[in-house]
This record gives structure tokens, C-alpha cells and sequence, in this order.
């Protein structure tokens, strides 16, 4: 889960962690968040790297992206 912690510069909350990655992934793929974890979620079971390099592979995701993705995928399931 994302930590939302404030600035001192701004009253906007500042996420961090996986979520920090969301709005740069949905401007340079095109595609929600949403989709994606609805992906990851069909092509498991597989571990955290395997789902890495599946993005990364079949759809030219970055490795950070790829990574937040999957951790944020992965962490909401086990929730």
C-alpha cells in the first residue's frame, strides 16, 4: 500500500512507494493501471521476477514500471 505523506512545499499528499510510478506508466503506455494489474493477475501464478520480465518482454515495459506494477499487484492480492 501506498504511503501518502505530505510535503513542506505544497499541501498536495505525496505518494510514494509503487503508486509513485502510476501516473508516468498510464502517460507512456497508454493503458490504465488497472489494466495492467488485471493482466498481472491473469498470468500468475508466477513469481514477482518471472511477471517482471513478462512485461518487459512481451510488452516493453520498463524494469522500475514493471516492478511497481507487479509489487502493487502481488501486494493487493495478498491483502
Amino acid at each position: 500500500m501506498a504511503t501518502i505523506t505530505p510535503t513542506r512545499t505544497t499541501t498536495h499528499p505525496r505518494i510514494s512507494g509503487p503508486a509513485s510510478y502510476f501516473p508516468s506508466i498510464e502517460r507512456t503506455y497508454g493503458e490504465s493501471i488497472e489494466h495492467w494489474i488485471e493482466l498481472i493477475h491473469a498470468h500468475a501464478p508466477a513469481t514477482h521476477m518471472e511477471l517482471v520480465a513478462w512485461l518487459k518482454v512481451d510488452y516493453g515495459i520498463g524494469h522500475g514500471h514493471a516492478n511497481a506494477l507487479v509489487a502493487h499487484a502481488l501486494g493487493a492480492r495478498a491483502r
